[in-house]
């Protein structure tokens, strides 16, 4: 090591991906070369793009492109791009770091007690492209110059939990990844990696993987060719062995192909080459727009959630800006709303000008014209995914289902098209339902589709709310995911029929129940005031309810207020929340509110009154999933009514 080589240590959790990488993930090797050719074709668009705004970075007829070149003597493989380059700084950072949270996710993906051969796919899901190398290569050396520098470095690993980084100078702009093949280990067949040294194979697998690669995968091919003599006519079994340099790609972008000609493995190769997602994709979009603006999409869903969709840093959307075949911006926000961020793909449009800037796109009408087609075809695509099969978008829709609610709740669905591709738990079975098929449901005379949100199926199913509901024999729907207290204060009618969240007050009450609420009510004012006494900093009102058939009491939203389940939900995220004075309902025909009216009658003054008050609010706090104000309190008011029913 010379005086200025620094040697490093990778970070301790790159350290166990690599360890993963060298000795766990054999299978499916060639997804290296892949992930190569994937980076080397990024740093061609970087240097593309940054060439718009200062032209002496690319010289006049340069050619970009990809070459691989073999060493057969010394078993190296090189992957070389005339991209960006990278500086001391990004060599660092791209090479010997990892985002800690991938990282961690792929050690435990990999820890996993799933089947050894499933293990490669997680190289491409969590961001480890690049050490995918090491599955066959026992050193990799990245030389490398950043378009714009005079400094070249030098990156070098064995693998071992280190790298060294060097000085260079001589080097072209661009990256050189040299990957030192290691000799075939026991129990592998044929040459093991070095394979990979071989020009069928290093064909197959850029046919395979990297076909549609828009710029050139080039290689120097030795070919026999028959001797000419000198009026230009082959010589009778003498040839010569000349060297040409050959793309191995079509370079045809698969978006500019016609729809009908592209495969679904095509299809699946781009999708990976796009996302790095090893899975296929659970459906796409192709489409071209003609006329006024001309562009063409191909948008793509995913079968799995990413494992930071719900990174608040990562909420925009993901699908690339293509103008001319020049890309633009990889994660064009003006392409797609933040609750479809889950979709990828690409536009290329041909009516923006190449120098396009972030500020120009932002107030470029064209892209909002572009964009309301978008999300239009997307759930058009949704609607016809749901009835096509029912099963798999369940699947995916357990995946995605909370982020494509988030359109309703920023007010995205003023015509009802989301809330018609939702899936939402229910009273009628296991089985998910949609809006539509719950309103074909609907019970004679019902005039109101009635929804309850909770922390999950079995708090909600448990809750005193549903008991005169279901009793007449209508339905329910569960809203059990943290989005939808939020999407209720835009979701409030479907159909033409209200949704009303039973948890709010009167939301069952027809007038003529509420005029004999109301009467026996002030009949029995003094009891409900000797009830309210004692909660009065959590309670705005006691009063009688018709909604209960089985349960004596409990607790809804005020009117204007928030429901219980949004106040945890808020605290638990650690935001402020104004004290919220609930309503607690009783019904009249229990039992125990009936013993409290006659002991009210006996003795208005029984400090019994005002315990029962509290245990019947710690009631209704745990039915909703909830806990008592003062749970030590609570218990010991419970102990003394159960020893005074076993005494008594």
């Amino acid at each position: 090591m010379t005086a200025q080589t620094e040697k490093h240590s990778f970070e301790a959790e790159v350290q166990q991906v690599l360890s993963l990488v060298i000795h766990s993930l054999y299978t499916n090797r060639e997804i290296f070369l892949r992930e190569l050719i994937s980076n080397a074709s990024d740093a061609l668009d970087k240097l593309r793009f940054e060439s718009l705004t200062d032209a002496s970075l690319v010289e006049e007829g340069e050619t970009l492109g990809v070459a691989l070149e073999v060493d057969a003597t010394t078993h190296v493989l090189r992957v070389a791009d005339n991209g960006i380059g990278m500086d001391r700084e990004e060599l660092t950072k791209n090479l010997g770091t990892i985002a800690s949270s991938g990282t961690r996710r792929f050690l435990e993906a990999s820890a996993d007690d799933g089947k050894g051969d499933e293990r490669p796919d997680l190289i491409g899901q969590f961001g480890v492209g690049f050490y995918s190398a090491f599955m066959v290569a026992e050193e990799v050396v990245v030389e490398t110059r950043r378009a714009g520098s005079d400094e070249g470095w030098r990156w070098s690993s064995k693998g071992d939990g280190s790298y060294e980084i060097e000085p260079v100078e001589g080097l072209a702009r661009g990256t050189v990844v040299s990957l030192h093949l290691r000799e075939a280990s026991e129990g592998e067949d044929g040459d093991g990696p070095r394979k990979f040294l071989e020009e069928f194979t290093l064909r197959e697998v850029v046919r395979k993987y990297s076909d549609f690669v828009e710029y050139p995968i080039q290689m120097e091919i030795e070919r026999n060719e028959p001797k000419l003599d000198d009026e230009g006519k082959p010589v009778e079994g003498e040839t010569v062995t000349e060297t040409k340099l050959e793309t191995l790609n079509s370079q045809k972008p698969l978006w500019s192909r016609p729809k009908s000609e592209i495969t679904d493995e095509e299809h699946a190769e781009f999708y990976r080459h796009l996302t790095h997602d090893w899975n296929e994709p659970f459906g796409n979009l192709h489409f071209s727009a003609e006329g006024s603006l001309e562009y063409t999409a191909l948008l793509y869903l995913p079968k799995q959630p990413p494992f930071d969709q719900f990174d608040p840093s990562n909420r925009e959307s993901n699908v690339s800006l293509y103008v001319r075949r020049v890309l633009i911006q990889r994660e064009c926000t003006e392409l797609l709303p933040s609750w479809l961020r889950f979709v990828r793909g690409v536009v290329e449009c041909s009516d923006l000008p190449l120098n396009v800037s972030r500020e120009t796109l932002q107030d470029d009408p064209r892209l909002g014209q572009i964009r309301k087609r978008l999300v239009k075809k997307v759930i058009d695509e949704l609607g016809s995914l749901l009835g096509k099969d029912r099963e798999a978008y369940s699947g995916f829709w357990e995946g995605f289902g909370q982020v494509i609610k988030e359109g309703i709740w920023s007010g995205d669905d003023s015509d009802g098209r989301i809330a018609g591709v939702c899936l939402f738990a229910s009273s009628n079975g296991e089985a998910p339902t949609t809006l539509e098929e719950y309103v074909g449901r609907m019970a004679e005379g019902q005039e109101t589709i009635h929804v309850l949100t909770g922390a999950d199926r079995i708090t909600v199913e448990a809750s005193p709310l549903l008991d005169a509901v279901l009793a007449r024999g209508e339905e329910v729907i569960y809203l059990i995911d943290p989005v939808d207290e939020w999407m209720l204060q835009r979701l409030t009618e479907f159909d033409g029929k209200k949704i009303i969240p039973l948890d709010r007050a009167d939301s069952t009450e027809d007038d003529d129940a509420r005029e004999k609420r109301e009467e026996l009510q002030k009949e029995h004012e003094g009891l409900l005031g000797a009830l309210k006494d004692p909660l009065e900093e959590d309670i705005e009102e006691v009063r009688f309810t018709s909604r209960l058939k089985d349960s004596p009491a409990v607790l809804v939203a005020a009117e204007g207020g928030i429901s219980g389940h949004m106040e945890r939900m808020l605290k638990r995220s650690g935001q402020e929340v104004p004290p919220q004075k609930r309503v607690l309902e009783l019904n009249p025909d229990h039992d125990l509110v009936k013993s409290l009216t006659k002991l009210y009658g006996v003795d208005q003054k029984s400090p019994r009154i005002a315990e029962a008050a509290e245990v019947l609010h710690g009631q209704a706090l745990l039915a909703e999933g909830g806990s008592p104000k003062d749970p030590k309190r609570f218990g010991q008011l419970v102990t003394d009514l159960l020893l005074n029913s076993v005494k008594g």
